[in-house]
């Protein structure tokens, strides 16, 4: 193998792959990122036997097919730190050099026999459907936060993907808040439900960067398969779903909310996060009081200090209501709503709150005691 590739382009690609690599492993090859030249084109590949990755590097001069695979942690060490706009990767044996105009390093690999591989995208797959890279990354980036850190209950420390017609839903929870997310979805099976795993979410919202994008997804051998892009050089993430069942979260939506308010989202977050600076470990709350025209935010933290901040409301309907929530939980939803305005419900101080932006977003946060 020979390539003379961007050095750039290459640092973009072992970044993302090396996002998959495990840091701990007994099996040295699961370590490793394999590099392929062939048919004009490299790619690099990763897994840790339960996620997979494979990207195309575009820039790329083929001079002689090959495969190489070694330690993906010198390897993106050594791209990172070399300075010039063009590297040269030559394979000898199992020796991959890596050359720069001042510097030349030699990494020892391994066979690339022994890398298991990574599952292809199932090009025949009767239940594929569809959707834009704009698309994913928002239903991505609006459930992931609020998915379980702890294994205590595994399934939900996933995302439930639900696909009813054309629509998608992903919904996240861990147990103290619950976040929806609807999208809009082409072709497949009319129904499907899958749990897909955080960690490749994390990875997967790194690589749909690209708005324009078309992300093919399916369901197969227990697995999710997604390919963004189109040809030859698509990047494809493959990952083992969650076996387990979410919980019904159906019910947890509430639907008698009497009192609602509108707000501007940027001037909400910048409140919340002024209020939280003077909240701690003993109290965490932040009370919120809803009248006709103001909501006043105020939070207090033992031997710190008090913070009270005013925001004006766009329209209110309802009687008054003080209530209490943790800030963190508010401001991470905020920090993933992309609309100028959002929608707040509200029954009681011992309900939950309900978070909206149209049809698209739902989100439900359980208050806190503040007495």
């Amino acid at each position: 193998m020979k390539v003379v590739c961007d050095r750039a382009a290459l640092v973009e690609a072992l970044a993302l792959a090396g996002s998959v690599v495990p840091t701990r492993t007994t099996a040295p090859v699961l370590g490793c990122i394999a590099i392929t030249a062939a048919d004009g084109m490299l790619t690099v590949a990763a897994t840790n036997a339960e996620v997979g990755l494979t990207i195309g590097v575009p820039q790329v001069d083929i001079q002689k097919d090959g495969t190489s695979l070694v330690p993906s942690d010198k390897l993106t060490q050594i791209v990172r730190a070399c300075e010039d706009t063009t590297l040269t990767l030559e394979l000898e044996k199992s020796i991959l050099h890596v050359h720069s105009e001042d510097a030349h390093f030699k990494i020892f690999g391994f066979d690339p026999k022994e890398f298991p591989g990574v599952k292809e995208f199932p090009e025949k797959a009767s239940n594929c459907f569809t959707c834009s890279a704009k698309v994913l990354r928002r239903l991505i980036s609006r459930t992931l936060f609020a998915t379980a850190v702890e294994n205590s209950r595994f399934a939900i420390s996933g995302v439930l993907a639900e696909k009813r017609g054309k629509r998608l839903r992903f919904v996240a929870t861990d147990g103290r808040r619950l976040a929806v997310a609807i999208g809009d979805v082409q072709g497949g099976a009319e129904e499907e439900t899958f749990i897909i795993p955080a960690k490749p979410l994390q990875v997967l919202n790194k690589m749909v960067d690209d708005p324009d994008a078309m992300v093919s997804i399916a369901q197969e051998d227990s697995q999710a398969v997604f390919r963004i892009g189109e040809g030859a050089d698509a990047a494809v993430l493959s990952t083992n779903l969650v076996e387990g069942q979410f919980p019904p979260f159906e019910d947890v939506i509430p639907k008698d909310q009497d009192k609602k308010v509108c707000f501007e989202s940027a001037e909400l977050g910048s409140a919340v996060r002024r209020a939280a600076l003077l909240t701690n470990e003993e109290s965490k709350g932040v009370r919120m009081a809803f009248s006709e025209k103001k909501l006043l935010l105020s939070s207090r933290a033992p031997e710190m200090g008090e913070a009270e901040i005013q925001v004006d409301l766009k329209s209110y309907q309802g009687d008054p209501i003080e209530i209490g929530f943790n800030p963190a939980y508010l401001t991470e939803a905020l920090r993933v709503v992309d609309a100028p305005e959002i929608e707040i419900e509200l029954k009681a101080p011992n309900k939950p709150g309900v978070m909206k932006v149209g049809a698209d977003f739902t989100y439900v946060v359980m208050p806190v005691n503040l007495t």
